[in-house]
């Protein structure tokens, strides 16, 4: 590997998450430690209640841990306040959801520029930007489309562009199968492929074992700790 492989990304150490429900504690995550690299491919997999999307939050800065570090692309962001998680969040991680998060009211296009907004940057460099990473996931023909004139494939190549827009550090995709009939799912999931092939970094939450193994490694959660982190052996490239 060379250098820029072998740097870590993402660091979690002793990271916990504890929930207070009246005087009931609960413990969703248990002392996880996890290191990711720049241009992993990483799925993150478990059973409904294994802390898998509480784990989701906190990697997206969407949640802190109620104990131990997180150190995102050099940042500690552990103790950050909510401004400044979401000024994190804008710059470092590309999101994509099941349910895809458009707004109906605006093209694919339009949908697209939404995070160079919220940066502040130029109305000719978003539009740059959004056209290049319309074409890149093959929705140019489409680009002037609002959501409810596009089908679920189409809408979550939009999310998938969106994401990539702002050269994140991370694109961060939560069950982005979830929604899509087969031959679809495998239609995105070859986008991510080539998306990390082309070297961006990919954190896939899912808890369909066929979806995981698109994934290099495959990090498997439950009751809070994580069970297993192994490299995929037996990786999908259809």
């Amino acid at each position: 590997m060379n250098t820029l492989e072998m740097e870590k990304l993402i660091e979690l150490a002793d990271v916990a998450k504890i929930y207070v429900v009246g005087t009931i504690e609960v413990p969703a995550l248990q002392s996880i430690s996890i290191d990711i690299e720049k241009n992993e491919y990483v799925a993150i997999m478990g059973p409904s209640g294994s802390g898998k999307s509480t784990l989701m939050n906190i990697i997206g800065c969407l949640d802190t841990p109620t104990h131990g570090r997180y150190i995102l692309n050099n940042h500690d962001v552990s103790k950050m306040q909510d401004d400044d998680l979401a000024e994190v969040r804008n710059k470092e991680i590309g999101f994509v959801f099941q349910t895809f998060n458009l707004l109906p009211r605006y093209n694919a296009l339009e949908n697209v520029q939404l995070p160079l907004i919220y940066a502040g940057v130029t109305k000719h460099e978003r539009l740059k930007k959004a056209l290049k990473v319309v074409e890149q996931v093959g929705l140019t023909d489409r680009m002037y489309h609002k959501p409810n004139e596009m089908s679920g494939g189409q809408r979550q190549r939009v999310a998938v562009a969106r994401a990539l827009v702002g050269n994140p550090s991370i694109i961060l995709a939560d069950e982005p199968t979830g929604n899509l009939d087969t031959k679809t799912s495998i239609d995105i999931m070859r986008l991510f492929s080539e998306i990390h092939r082309n070297g961006n970094t990919i954190v896939l939450v899912t808890h369909e074992e066929d979806i995981a193994r698109y994934a290099h490694r495959i990090i498997r959660l439950r009751d809070g700790v994580v069970e297993a982190d192994e490299i995929n052996k037996d990786i999908r490239l259809d």
